[in-house]
């Protein structure tokens, strides 16, 4: 027997349950499924990240990233208001030597976005290095609990409507010949069966090893196995959030669900990369714990302290471990555009991809503007 369903969603991440609760919300009384392989929702990178709220300065070599994160940054913070944590200053310091742009360039590239941006007063310049960093910036950006916005999004989810599915690893997705489409999921019982109408496929990192299953066409992908490393910060840094740019520098945040600050640095954080690339063999899922794998923070930390001296009086507490995935263009200018896919080898069948959280915004938009092109997208439900 099978269970139909108007949308499948694969992936329980932020994305999953947002488009899960737009769609229910959207569609009326119509059903929507999500299906999560692990054992709880936005578990994985959803929870295993920096949780900044980007408000563009992260972007000065991609403005359009910059931009939207600029425009996106008062809506997010409004919608999740009592999961956001602005109890802290945020610094951007400017390296003096392999920068990617000067201090002049960052500050009038802030204006030119509308990002608040000011000198760092006298006392939060003088925690770095004068030799090392040319100027030291007072913007305003944000962190979120993971831990809070998974319980707001999970009972957004069921106040819609939508029925949650852990423990269900989808398999591989076939046309069934009327119109849907069967899902093959291996669930806790044994395998499962289910037809909907819409699969959206928001697996981030696992978006190839779901088309590949299905023999559905590979999209270029290139994935790094990252350490975001957990520490107690000394008192001095404390109430601050710093991130020293642009170019192979580094970042440390408080990381809100853990009362910690996270640590992250261009250089050491990726531990391996590959790419999925078009017409290539899919080469899997790379390990994504730290079993085998040794910490880099040591290199971290010496490194980062050079900049900032009395970050080397933290206390390592434990390491995050995921596969972080982006577009491999994004390489060049360190851009996070989404990626949607519309009927992506497959009639209904949707991907999508976007590279932090606030792209949620812009995927729900094409999403949706995609819905109006298309009248047929949005069917009468499965009898």
């Amino acid at each position: 027997m099978s269970e139909r369903c108007e949308a499948l969603i694969i992936g329980g991440g932020f994305f999953g349950l947002y488009l899960a609760e737009h769609l229910a919300l959207t569609w009326g009384e119509r059903d929507v499924v999500v299906c999560e392989r692990g054992p709880a929702l936005m578990a994985g990178a959803s929870y295993a990240n920096q949780a900044r709220v980007h408000n563009g300065y992260h972007y000065p070599r991609s403005r359009l990233t910059a931009f939207r994160s600029r425009v996106h940054f008062p809506r997010f913070v409004a919608e999740f208001r009592d999961c956001i944590d602005d109890s802290f200053s945020k610094l951007y310091a400017v390296a003096a030597n392999g920068s990617k742009v000067s201090a002049g360039q960052f500050r009038r590239f802030a204006e030119s976005i509308g990002a608040p941006i000011e000198r760092a007063p006298e006392r939060l310049r003088g925690l770095f290095d004068r030799h090392l960093v040319e100027d030291v910036f007072l913007t305003q950006e944000y962190a979120f609990d993971a831990v809070k916005l998974r319980a707001v999004m999970v009972d957004r989810i069921h106040h819609a409507g939508v029925r949650e599915k852990t423990g269900r690893e989808v398999r591989v997705l076939r046309p069934d010949g009327n119109g849907a489409i069967a899902v093959e999921v291996n669930g806790p019982n044994g395998s499962e069966r289910y037809l909907a109408r819409h699969v959206f496929n928001c697996t981030y990192c696992d978006i190839n090893e779901v088309l590949t299953a299905s023999k559905l066409p590979l999209i270029p992908l290139k994935h790094e196995l990252a350490e975001l490393a957990l520490i107690r910060a000394p008192e001095p840094l404390a109430n601050l959030g710093i991130t020293v740019m642009c170019g192979p520098f580094f970042s440390t945040m408080p990381f809100p669900s853990a009362g910690l600050h996270s640590l992250s640095h261009v250089r050491y954080t990726p531990h391996d990369n590959w790419t999925d690339a078009a017409g290539d063999t899919f080469h899997g899922r790379r390990a994504t714990t730290e079993n085998g794998t040794r910490s880099a923070y040591p290199l971290m930390i010496r490194d980062a302290a050079r900049y900032l001296p009395i970050l080397a009086e933290s206390e390592y507490r434990r390491s995050l471990w995921q596969v972080k995935t982006v577009l491999p263009r994004s390489e060049a200018d360190d851009s996070r555009p989404i990626l949607f896919r519309p009927h992506h080898g497959l009639e209904n069948h949707h991907v999508v991809l976007g590279g932090k959280i606030d792209n949620i915004y812009d995927a729900v938009c094409e999403i949706d503007a995609a819905i109006a092109a298309r009248p047929a997208f949005v069917e009468p439900a499965l009898p």
